[in-house]
This record gives structure tokens, sequence and C-alpha cells, in this order.
């Protein structure tokens, strides 16, 4: 099948273009910077420039490759960002939703392509009141922080203009990413003391390894209908297990924890309502509809084994014991 990735070089695309490739089909890929071309010519797909806020450029690049399939994956999120500003520091990102993603559409439109998938976000946007564990059925925040309004208008935007348009669309509602190119940030965070269990700790989130992004992406292709889909791993966690336990896993000392109201100080209400607040994500939905299961069902066997490796659990400890036994070799050599 013929498949554009738009956004092909961020954490999940480097992880998404080889993986359709594997699955045997035509992939072109777009990136903003030219100097990452290359790197998508080695993973087999055909590649090209592309300013995914140029309407014109969406246009020509959409017309030449011909995709029966369209694969948002555009973002521009900033190493440093805040949850003070998190509007700010989504900016950019948040044009890609909604500028970024009707450019896409009607050129999918113009070309004949029969389904786009885009990603969004599953998390903190959704209702923080009821269950702790969310559903597509249930509804997203209508009162957000407001910090972080902005950026869910934008993923409303995504979301309503993919399921509106005359042809096949799905929402893929990502959980917290990690993995190779996702959470460096977040673990040298914690490795500095820097990510503390603010209030009650309370928060929810899950989370989803790179890999495990790619691979529902690649199921969503040709499985699945129009649609929203959860797509996260097994095991939801409060922030007071997770971030303890990832310190635990990393080496780091144990996480310093701060009383909400000098919490609010430091991170803002935003950073108040994901430590505290935030409701976590159920993929049953994805799992069903689309065939896919996640290589990571754990974050905590994802952060202790897959931070560095896009591989499963079971290859992640072959490589290792075969690191290890080459090492022996080679000492044992000298």
């Amino acid at each position: 099948m013929r498949v554009l990735v738009a956004g092909a070089t961020g954490a999940v695309g480097r992880q998404l273009v080889p993986a359709l490739v594997r699955a045997g089909h035509q992939v072109t890929a777009t990136s903003r910077s030219e100097s990452r071309l290359a790197g998508l010519r080695a993973a087999g797909a055909e590649p090209a420039v592309l300013d995914g806020l140029d309407a014109r450029a969406v246009g020509e690049v959409v017309a030449r490759a011909e995709p029966e399939v369209i694969i948002h994956e555009m973002t521009a999120i900033p190493a440093d960002l805040s949850l003070r500003n998190f509007d700010r520091s989504f900016a950019v990102t948040n044009q890609l939703r909604t500028r970024g993603i009707d450019y896409l559409l009607a050129a999918a439109a113009a070309a004949g392509t029969r389904r786009v998938i885009a990603q969004s976000y599953g998390g903190w946007d959704y209702a923080r009141t009821g269950g702790l564990v969310k559903t597509e059925d249930d509804p997203l925040d209508p009162e957000p922080p407001a910090r972080q309004r902005e950026t869910l208008t934008a993923i409303r935007h995504l979301e309503r203009a993919v399921l509106d348009a005359p042809l096949e669309g799905l929402v893929l509602r990502y959980g917290s990413l990690y993995g190779p190119g996702a959470s460096e940030g977040i673990v040298e965070l914690i490795r500095k003391r820097q990510l503390p269990v603010i209030g009650s700790g309370a928060g929810v989130w899950s989370f989803l390894h790179v890999a495990d992004a790619a691979a529902a992406t690649v199921a969503a292709v040709s499985s699945g209908r129009t649609g929203v889909y959860n797509v996260a791993d097994d095991e939801p966690a409060a922030v007071a297990q997770w971030v303890p336990e990832v310190a635990r896993i990393v080496g780091a000392p144990a996480p310093r924890r701060l009383p909400a109201w000098l919490g609010r100080l430091v991170v803002g209400e935003v950073g108040i309502s994901m430590m505290t607040r935030i409701r976590g994500v159920s993929s049953a939905r994805a799992q069903r509809e689309l065939g896919w299961r996640p290589i990571w069902p754990s974050w905590r066997d994802g952060f202790a084994r897959g931070l560095t490796s896009p591989a499963g659990p079971d290859q992640a400890g072959q490589d290792r014991a075969g690191r290890a036994a080459g090492s022996g070799r080679a000492d044992r050599g000298n």
C-alpha cells in the first residue's frame, strides 16, 4: 500500500517508517529538515522536505505521492517543555493540529486518499472527574486549566476534522510517550531529583513506548474503522507510584515530595493538575479492533529495558545477554 507519513523524523516517526517498510508498504516520508532525508532514505522510504504549515507544499507532496493512506505525525514539541506555559510550548504543534491537518485533509481529498490516520493524545485531556481510567466514550475535559485550553482546542479540532472528513478517518490518542527520543528529558529530571511528587500524587498517567505507538499505527493502516482509539500500555499508574519506581529503575535518589501549595508555585496550575487530577486511559478498543497488542505492556519493564531500545522485552533481554557474552569473550581474549 502507498503510505505517506507526514512528520517522519520525530520519536514515533523514526520507529514508524521502518515498521511500515517491513510490513511491505511503499512509504513516502517527510521532514522539515533537508539534513534528515538521508536517514529516511536509509530506512527504505522515499523522502521529501515538507513544511506542514505551507498549504501549497502539502498539496504538491501529496499529489506526487498519490497515497492510499496518509499518517499525520507532525509535531514541534520543544525539549524544554514548560508546564507553567503549556500552551506556549505547544503553539507550533497546535498549528500543525489545526492548519496542518486541514491542509492534509484537503490534499487527501484531491488525491483520492481513502484513509487518514492522525496522532492525538489521551490522558490529561479527558475530564478530571469520575473513573480514574477513561475510554473513548468518556468526554474530554470541559474545563481544562487555563494554560491548556488552546492545546485542548487544537486537539478537538484535529479529531473532529479527521472524523468528519469524507474518507476513513482514524484518530489515535497516544498515551505519554517514552523510549528512544521521547523520554530522555523526564529521566534526566528524575535523576537530578527535579521531578518531585506534588501533593497527593494521585494524577494517573498512561504510558506508551514509541515502538508501541508505531506498531499501533501500522495496524491502523489496514485495520479498524473511522473513530477514536486510545493507544497506551496496560498499566495506568498514579504519579505517586510511577515517579519513585522510575527513579529506582534508573538508579536515581528517591524523588522529593512537595505540598500542593508549594508545588503550585513551582509548576503552576497545569503542573498541579498533571500531578494530582488527570486520568489514565484504557486501550481495549484498539487492542480489539486494530488487532494490536503492546510490545511493552507495562511501563515498569519499558523503563527498565526499553529506554534505549525499540525491541520487545524478550529481544531486549537477548540483546543484553549477547552483549555480555561478547564482552566476556573479549575479556578472555585479552
